[in-house]
């Protein structure tokens, strides 16, 4: 048991140096000397639990997906119907306390690998989440699910990296769910200005 604290403690002092070091310097220019001395850890214990400063990142980042997925769980279930926007407030929370290691998984640093796999992990719970709703509803998709949530995780990502970027966020989550529940219901040509397909004004 003191030994998995220990780990713990271990692991969250290399990670917290690999995001502050990142956000100083930018991933590239880290070397693991860097990453153990800001941790005040030896290389050596290092390597016994990473191959590399890549190997951490991917940890890292799977470590933020584990806990994210965490926080979702409770809210995607009120998601049954249709989209209520609470998985997304839910995310964009996460992001508010997570503030500094999304915004080093969401700029691409690390070769755009730990992105990557935020993205294709959000992609594929995404995808599941509309298939099954889809079938829980007797209805057919119009377009692949897969393909949805592509499209979906992608305009999400790119809010989220814009929300998640500015020290003061430029408007209150809730308001960037309701804005972008309009966007899923009524489409870009109604948010753009221009009246629905068949309406006047």
């Amino acid at each position: 048991m003191a030994e998995d604290r220990r780990t713990r403690r271990t692991r969250k002092a290399l990670g917290a140096a690999l995001v502050e070091l990142v956000l100083e310097r930018g991933f590239n220019a880290l070397t693991v000397e860097d990453i153990t001395e800001r941790a005040d850890v030896a290389r050596a214990t290092f390597y016994a639990h990473f191959k590399g400063k890549e190997d951490l990142f991917a940890r890292v980042t799977a470590d933020l997906l584990e806990q994210l997925g965490e926080r979702l769980a409770p809210v995607i279930s009120d998601s049954a119907v249709g989209f209520t926007g609470k998985p997304l407030l839910e995310m964009l929370r996460h992001a508010a306390d997570e503030r500094d290691l999304y915004r080093v998984v969401l700029r691409g640093e690390g070769d755009g690998k730990p992105l990557q796999m935020f993205m294709d992990t959000c992609a594929r719970v995404t995808a599941e989440e509309f298939k099954g709703r889809a079938e829980r509803n007797g209805v057919q998709p119009r377009i692949d699910a897969d393909l949805l949530a592509r499209v979906w995780v992608g305009e999400q990502v790119a809010v989220l990296r814009w929300w998640a970027e500015q020290d003061t966020p430029p408007m209150p989550a809730e308001e960037v769910v309701r804005m972008l529940l309009d966007l899923a219901l009524r489409g870009r040509y109604w948010a753009s200005g221009f009246p629905a397909p068949g309406q006047e004004g």
